[in-house]
């Protein structure tokens, strides 16, 4: 089973206002980038997207390590309930199911090259917006 790393992070400029969401994947030497946005989100639904993003890109069963900055998606990756956000909430335990997942929780902005990287991603989709 190929071992398979997750780099997410999303943004918003306002929250609610436009928002925008990186993910990254590697395994091995292979590198995949992914990035989206929406008019009107909200950070943890950004948040969410960049997982959804990563995952629906795997084309087979993988073990995935997640590396999020969110506590707020670590903690619906770890099985934690959702107040907010269902549909989204929904999609990532779908797409997880096939995985073996594991959660590795950053602090954000501090140095992390992988989850700096996700994060200049995320700001730059969302400004895309507001541009």
């Amino acid at each position: 089973m190929n071992q398979v790393f997750l780099y997410t992070d999303g943004s918003c400029k306002g929250n609610p206002g436009p928002g925008g969401y990186a993910a990254i994947l590697q395994s091995g030497a292979h590198e995949k980038t992914l990035t989206g946005s929406e008019a009107q989100a909200t950070n943890n639904r950004m948040e969410l997207q960049a997982v959804i993003a990563g995952l629906a890109a795997l084309k087979r069963r993988c073990q995935v390590t997640v590396v999020t900055d969110s506590q707020y998606v670590a903690t619906i990756l770890n099985g934690g309930k959702a107040r907010a956000n269902r549909d989204l909430v929904q999609q990532v335990r779908a797409l997880a199911a096939g995985h073996h997942l594991r959660v590795q929780l950053v602090a954000g902005h501090s140095g992390h090259a992988m989850n700096e990287r996700c994060d200049a991603l995320a700001q730059a989709a969302a400004r895309q917006l507001v541009a």
